[in-house]
C-alpha cells in the first residue's frame, strides 16, 4: 500500500514537473517570437486576404512558389514601396499639413459661395447645411479648436509610426510568402489538430475565421485603401502640394470610422482654397470628386464586405484605435481582423450550442 502511494506521488511529481517544463519552453519560445508577433499576424492577416487570389492563380497553372512570388511583388508595389516612398518625413509633412488645413477652416465664409448650390446633386444640400450652420452662429474654426492639437497629435503619431514599422512590414510580406506556399499544408495540420481537439464544428471554425479576416481586408481596409487612392489622385489632379499626405491622411480617417466625415472636410477645404485663389473649375471638381469619394463608401463597402463577415461598427472601431496602441502602425490593420475573428467565432459556437 505504501509502495503504491509512493508510486502515485512520484507519478504526480513528474506530470507536474513535465507540465511545468512545457510551460517554460512555451514561454521560451513566445520570447523569441515576441519581436515578430506583429509581422507573424499581419502576414496570416494578408495571406488569408489574397488566398482566393493565390487558388486563382495556381488554378491557372502558376506552381504554388510561382503563385507566391507574384502575390509578394503585387505587395511590394501596393504595401511597401508607397510606404518607403511615404515614410521618410511623412510626419512632418503631417503636422504641416494639418496647420495649413486649420488655417484654410480658419479662413471659411459664414456663407456659402454662390457657386456652391450649382453643384449637381449634391450642391443644395451642403450649402443649406452650410447656411444653418452660419445662421446658428456655429463657428467650426473655434469648435473644433480645442480638439484640433489632439487630433495633430495623433496623426504625426501614426505617420511616425509607419516609419518604425517598415521592418515589420518586410517580415510580414515574407512571412505571408511562407503561408502563401505552404499554407495548404499548414492549415490541414491547423485543421487536423482541432478536430482533435474539438470535432468537426472546432475544424469548421477555421472556414469562419477566414471569412471574417476577409470581410475587414475587403470590407474596412479595402474601401479605406481606395478613398484613400481617390482622394489623394483627387487632390494631386487639381494641384493642391502634398496631395499624397492628405491621402495618408484619408485613410487613416476612414479606417478609424468616427473620423470618416472628416474626409471630406479635407476634399471641401481644398476646394475653397482653389476658389479662393481663382481656379473655379478645379473647385467645382474637388467637390463633384468628393462625391464620388462618398460612393466608394456607401457603395462599394457593401460589396466588399459580402464577400466575407460583417461585423458591429463598434468592434471595428475599438479593433482600429486598440490595434495601433498594441501593435503600431500595422495594428490599424491587425486589431479589427483579431475582433472580426473572436466575434464570428462566438457567433457560431452559440448558434452551434443553441
Amino acid at each position: 500500500m505504501f509502495d503504491q502511494q509512493r508510486a502515485a506521488t512520484v507519478a504526480t511529481i513528474e506530470r507536474a514537473l513535465v507540465l511545468l517544463l512545457i510551460a517554460l519552453l512555451l514561454l521560451g519560445v513566445f520570447e523569441v517570437l515576441r519581436p515578430f508577433i506583429t509581422a507573424i499576424l499581419f502576414g496570416a492577416i494578408l495571406s488569408v486576404a489574397a488566398w482566393p487570389l493565390r487558388d486563382a492563380l495556381v488554378r491557372a497553372g502558376l506552381p504554388r512558389g510561382g503563385a507566391a512570388v507574384a502575390l509578394l511583388l503585387l505587395a511590394l508595389g501596393v504595401l511597401a514601396l508607397p510606404a518607403l516612398i511615404l515614410a521618410p518625413g511623412l510626419a512632418n509633412q503631417v503636422a504641416h499639413g494639418s496647420e495649413r488645413l486649420a488655417i484654410v477652416v480658419a479662413t471659411l465664409p459664414h456663407t456659402p459661395p454662390d457657386w456652391l448650390a450649382g453643384v449637381p446633386l449634391v450642391g443644395e444640400q451642403i450649402a443649406g447645411l452650410w447656411t444653418d450652420a452660419a445662421s446658428g452662429d456655429l463657428d467650426v474654426a473655434a469648435t473644433l479648436a480645442p480638439y484640433s492639437e489632439s487630433l495633430r497629435h495623433i496623426l504625426v503619431s501614426v505617420a511616425a509610426g509607419l516609419a518604425d514599422s517598415l521592418l515589420q512590414l518586410v517580415l510580414a510580406l515574407a512571412v505571408a510568402t511562407m503561408f502563401w506556399v505552404h499554407g495548404r499544408e499548414l492549415a490541414g495540420e491547423l485543421r487536423a489538430v482541432l478536430t482533435d481537439l474539438g470535432g468537426e464544428a472546432a475544424a469548421g471554425a477555421l472556414d469562419t475565421a477566414g471569412a471574417s479576416v476577409r470581410g475587414v481586408a475587403y470590407g474596412v481596409v479595402g474601401t479605406a485603401a481606395l478613398q484613400a487612392v481617390m482622394m489623394g489622385a483627387g487632390l494631386a489632379l487639381a494641384g493642391i502640394k502634398g496631395a499624397a499626405t492628405f491621402g495618408f491622411v484619408t485613410l487613416l480617417l476612414a479606417l478609424s470610422q468616427i473620423g470618416a466625415p472628416l474626409i471630406y472636410v479635407i476634399g471641401l477645404a481644398a476646394a475653397w482654397w482653389l476658389f479662393h485663389g481663382g481656379a473655379v473649375g478645379w473647385s467645382i471638381f474637388l467637390v463633384a470628386w468628393c462625391v464620388l469619394v462618398s460612393v466608394a463608401d456607401h457603395v462599394v463597402r457593401p460589396v466588399l464586405i459580402s464577400f466575407g463577415v460583417a461585423m458591429p461598427l463598434a468592434l471595428v472601431i475599438l479593433g482600429v484605435f486598440g490595434g495601433f496602441l498594441s501593435f503600431g502602425f500595422l495594428g490599424l490593420f491587425i486589431g479589427p481582423s483579431l475582433l472580426a475573428v473572436a466575434f464570428t467565432l462566438l457567433a457560431a459556437w452559440r448558434q452551434r450550442a443553441a
